[in-house]
């Protein structure tokens, strides 16, 4: 059972995302929460598998409540998955900086909203497709945290890791993964388990956008 906050300071909206997720049958909702303040507490208190927050809202905005929820301090980290009805690039890269596992924007439909729930319970990041190539170009033009040299894949990686870092770049599941290198699944997650701490990152996510911002990987193109 994937356990879910729901964290918003529109009632109307607040009242559909619990609805719809707490209408499958692998998935409950278990805190909800109308601004930042009550979303941090009830994070804390009941642990959930995914925070889904809103970014603006009173109190804390979901950016701060990400970073305390799943940044580098968070121990254990929850990990969040943001939805807004704004697709500003600041927010976006807030929402990725603060250690965020998903980004959508609140009229995506029904079915990617659970499955983005599903991915982010399962280790597994996720960006609405509209913002998908936009948001990893201007970020790693405009955001530059790491040293650019795509020899730091090297000195951290083994080769095996280093290639399953690619692919995670373009996309692929563990499953896609493990066909295209002709490995087993587990033998997959064993890698992906091994490369997030040595990038310092904590999500699938994060491991993308630091091979983008490292030039492991070109940005796309517009």
């Amino acid at each position: 059972m994937i356990r879910v906050l729901v964290a918003d300071d529109q009632a109307l909206v607040r009242a559909g995302i619990s609805a719809l997720l707490g209408a499958e049958e692998d998935i409950e909702v278990v805190g909800v929460a109308s601004d930042g303040i009550e979303a941090l507490a009830l994070a804390r208190s009941t642990r959930p598998d995914v925070a889904c927050l809103d970014i603006r809202m009173p109190g804390l905005d979901g950016i701060e409540v990400a970073r305390a929820l799943c940044g580098p301090d968070a121990d254990p980290a929850v990990p969040a998955l943001m939805l807004t009805t704004f697709d500003l690039d600041d927010y976006v890269f807030g929402a990725l900086e603060a250690g965020a596992s998903g980004f959508l924007l609140k009229d995506a439909d029904p079915d990617t909203i659970i499955g983005a729930v599903r991915q982010v319970a399962a280790g597994n990041g996720t960006l609405d497709h509209q913002l998908t190539k936009r948001v990893l170009r201007e970020f790693v033009e405009r955001r530059q945290l790491q040293p650019v040299t795509g020899a730091r894949a090297d000195d951290l990686l083994t080769a095996r890791e280093h290639d399953v870092l690619l692919l995670l770049a373009q996309g692929l599941s563990n499953e896609d993964i493990a066909t295209e290198l002709v490995v087993e699944l587990s033998t997959v997650k064993s890698h992906v388990a091994r490369i997030l701490p040595k990038l310092g990152v904590r999500s699938r996510l994060q491991a993308v956008v630091w091979a983008y911002q490292n030039r492991v990987v070109l940005p796309p193109e517009a």
